[in-house]
């Protein structure tokens, strides 16, 4: 079989639609969608139950926070797990603890008895349950197509993610417009997302998956985590996805993290309007990615959606009207999924098999971590600076870590394809 390594990013002869001819892959990818779209109604639903809590700019960036923060305590853990034991029982215990939490937390809103405090640990739990399940989950996508099928099926997922994206913030601000109270409009969107993802758990139930690498059936827990960091020590590819991962998500965290108070002034219908063109512009952005990167490198490709979302950043603070607002929100989303959908792809291509979960669970910990970091930054930033000057500042950083790029190249030589891009072995 072909070494992930050695597929292209962007193969000539294989269609972006190519990998939902896969039976496996189409189940998982519209059952995929569902729950995505019930976690952006959750989304939507916590930042707005936050803002009527509480104006503190602090408070409001500590959901983000508590979304990322557990990367830190358990994403290599869930890597390595995800390496050694069998992916499709570890899935469904995941699966699990996100639907009690989403229910119990959608009990408790319907009741009037959430706090800002009881907000941040139910979501703290829901990343919990995210982080567990991130590695595993990727993971599953080389056993699902064949490898050269891969990078198209990269970029599947990222796009049902931001089809969910786009049509969860939507649905999401409707429920809430809909009650009366941001209590009783968030909990009945909270049990909404535990019952999508039930869809995840019927086609797990019934997988067969492969047999994991016998490389890792005498693998020890810990020995797992060890050989997994040793392997992104040595490997110039890996190390080279991560920094550039975490240049990006420290300053881009500062949009997540606030974007609930920009959005305050048009409402909650406006607040799900502002993530739902950012999931529209993700959408765009996958198609426009494909075709960028048979015309520029990698490196250029990420310079240049950096330098869109560092625009957007300004514009989207400054904008007084909706339409202004949901604009540059699309910009953004335009530039986040052209890079971190290049970011990911190339991890996950670059690692074998045998140790892909907990390289992907690396690429988490850098991502969400650097999420969770800058949330918090921002948050203080702007209590003190204000909203305008903590993007602004973001903004500046984003361009400001392009020059770090000369020494962290995805594609070191320049010679590569006018047609595709390639990542050697």
């Amino acid at each position: 079989m072909e070494s992930p390594a050695s597929v292209q990013l962007t193969p000539a002869h294989q269609s972006a639609l190519s990998p939902l001819r896969e039976p496996l892959f189409r189940s998982l990818w519209i059952a995929a969608v569902i729950s995505y779209t019930g976690s952006w109604m959750q989304t939507v639903a916590t930042g707005w139950l936050m803002t009527s809590l509480t104006r503190s700019p602090l408070w409001v960036s500590l959901v983000q926070v508590a979304v990322s923060l557990p990367v830190f305590l358990i994403a290599l853990p869930a890597g390595a797990l995800a390496d050694i034991v069998d992916r499709r029982k570890f899935l469904l215990f995941t699966q699990s603890v996100m639907v009690a939490a989403s229910t119990v937390l959608g009990i408790m809103a319907l009741r009037g008895t959430v706090t800002p405090q009881v907000l941040v640990i139910f979501t703290f739990l829901l990343g919990v349950g995210a982080v567990m399940n991130d590695p595993a989950w990727q993971s599953l996508t080389p056993d699902l197509v064949p490898p050269a099928k891969l990078p198209a099926a990269v970029a599947l997922n990222s796009a049902g993610f931001n089809i969910a994206r786009a049509v969860g913030p939507a649905l999401g601000g409707f429920v809430i417009a809909t009650c009366q109270g941001a209590a009783t409009g968030s909990g009945r969107a909270f049990l909404i997302n535990a019952v999508s993802f039930f869809g995840v758990i019927v086609f797990l139930y019934h997988w067969k998956p492969v047999k994991v690498d016998s490389r890792n059936g005498r693998t020890t827990f810990a020995g797992a985590i060890t050989i997994g960091l040793r392997y992104a020590r040595q490997e110039p590819r890996i190390r080279t996805v991560l920094m550039r991962t975490l240049v990006f998500s420290l300053p881009a965290s500062v949009l997540f993290a606030l974007l609930p108070l920009i959005a305050s002034k048009f409402g909650a219908e406006g607040f799900g309007a502002m993530l739902a063109f950012f999931g529209t512009g993700a959408l765009l952005g996958a198609a426009v990615l494909a075709l960028a990167r048979r015309r520029l490198s990698l490196d250029a490709v990420i310079a240049c959606a950096t330098l869109i979302f560092a625009v957007a950043l300004c514009g989207l603070v400054r904008a007084n009207t909706l339409v202004i607002a949901s604009l540059y929100s699309a910009g953004a989303g335009l530039a986040w999924i052209s890079i971190l959908a290049t970011l990911n792809a190339s991890a996950q291509i670059a690692a074998p098999g045998w140790v892909r979960a907990r390289v992907i669970s690396m690429y988490v910990l850098v991502l969400q971590g650097g999420l969770a970091l800058g949330s918090a930054l921002w948050g203080v930033v702007a209590s003190r600076g204000g909203m305008q000057f903590a993007l602004t500042a973001a903004a500046a950083a984003l361009a400001a870590g392009l020059l770090l790029s000369p020494w962290y190249r995805l594609q070191p030589s320049r010679n590569h394809s006018s047609s595709h891009a390639i990542i050697h072995q």
